[in-house]
């Protein structure tokens, strides 16, 4: 397992654990700890918990056992306080588009703060341009692209401001360029102070984003650490049902095991560079 995240804690969940009502044990005893203005992954399995996790997190459910904290007080004693602080972007975006125009879905939020319309305005179109979606603020939500809506989807959370971000599979359904688009993105907001948490079985984008990572397997946490740290081992990637990062398993096809673990394509484009100038300069 890999060294522990040391800085202070923005949220800490503490042993917690949750069974819904089928049975189905979705967390056992999982503790972690998110710092402020970093980008956090929580990656495995379909089936692994990743999802419920990121609901607690949000205060969206309460686990059964074990306590969750958000700058250092009880989530429940916090109540719907939090849901200000925390923004959550789901999984499937038609669980939060439902108004008849993108403008109007992105505007619901502000709305109920009881901001002027003009301000409501001024933030829409701030946060459209942002993501690239002003084109899109007159359509029918139901009629977007899967990419579309994901994106309209972050829009609704962005507008109010959170200082804290909680993503679910954002990557889902995004092209490469829409993909690309996205981590860029995400890396600016954490380079502006927001603490972002994304979940994603895409280890590629987990070791291209991440500042530190969380794996489950089946409820339980198996390992944490940073990317380079945890995405090498093969034991733990496969007790999660996870592959190695594709630079990884180039350069092992390559240049054998090693001792060098290339996560990021970069990282691999760098040695196989040093590799090549070498080479050229022994011949």
């Amino acid at each position: 397992m890999g060294g522990k995240e040391t800085l202070k804690p923005l949220i800490e969940l503490k042993d917690v654990s949750y069974t819904y009502p089928d049975g189905t044990c979705a967390l056992k005893r999982v503790s972690i700890r998110i710092p402020e203005k970093s980008i956090i992954a929580i990656t495995g399995a379909n089936g692994s918990g990743k999802s419920t996790l990121l609901l607690i997190m949000a205060g969206l459910l309460d686990p059964q056992e074990g306590c969750v904290r958000f700058r250092g007080i009880d989530m429940k004693e916090l109540g719907c306080k939090v849901r200000h602080e925390i923004g959550i972007v789901f999984q499937d975006p038609d669980d939060q588009l439902f108004a008849p125009t993108v403008y109007d879905d992105i505007a619901f939020g502000l709305r109920l703060l009881k901001l002027s319309e003009k301000e409501v305005r001024a933030r829409v179109y701030e946060v459209a341009r942002e993501l690239g979606i002003e084109s899109l603020l007159s359509r029918p939500p139901h009629r977007l692209s899967g990419g579309e809506k994901r994106r309209v989807a972050l829009a609704t959370t962005l507008v109010l401001n959170p200082p804290v971000l909680l993503l679910d599979e954002p990557f889902s359904d995004l092209t490469s360029y829409a993909a690309e688009y996205l981590m860029n993105l995400i890396v600016r907001l954490r380079d502006f102070g927001r603490t972002i948490v994304f979940t994603s079985h895409d280890v590629d984008i987990v070791a291209e984003l991440s500042d530190y990572v969380y794996i489950l397997a089946k409820g339980q946490l198996v390992a944490q650490g940073k990317p380079n740290e945890v995405l090498c081992n093969d034991e733990l990637l496969s007790k999660a049902e996870l592959r190695p990062p594709t630079p990884t398993i180039i350069y092992r096809e390559l240049m054998g095991y090693g001792d060098k673990c290339p996560i990021k394509m970069s990282e691999l484009l760098s040695i196989l560079n040093k590799v090549t100038a070498l080479h050229s300069h022994n011949e």
